[in-house]
């Protein structure tokens, strides 16, 4: 018995989406501007802003850099959460896109629990 998987229209494509999600976390984490122009705005949790020493600045740039995707850490191929460690600490960011372009964005938080905007 043969199976032809069909293309499910609903499903958004995970190339499409991984490819918006880094152009948007590059522009906001590394000021590197996307060939399309994209919105969104960058969340960060107070633990995060309030950490000092340039803490925060680290985490940005780390989660702009980030690019370990594995089917692990990315089983849609989304490319829209990630975990970076600085200084021995760990820092989640997560990537919430929704129908209305101004509120896509990303959060990022120094504790366990990234919520959607």
């Amino acid at each position: 018995m043969s199976m032809n998987v069909q293309p499910q229209p609903d499903r958004p494509d995970p190339t499409v989406i991984a490819v918006q999600n880094d152009a948007f976390r590059k522009l906001a984490c590394l000021g590197v501007p996307p060939a399309q122009p994209i919105q969104g705005r960058m969340h960060v949790t107070r633990s995060l802003m309030e950490a000092g020493d340039g803490f925060m600045a680290e985490a940005v740039k780390a989660t702009g850099e980030f690019a370990t995707f594995e089917p692990e850490n990315d089983p849609e191929g989304w490319h829209d959460f990630g975990v970076v460690e600085i200084r021995g600490e760990t820092v989640f960011w997560k990537i919430d896109g929704v129908d209305a372009p101004s509120h896509n964005g990303i959060t990022m938080c120094q504790t366990g629990f990234v919520g959607s905007q």
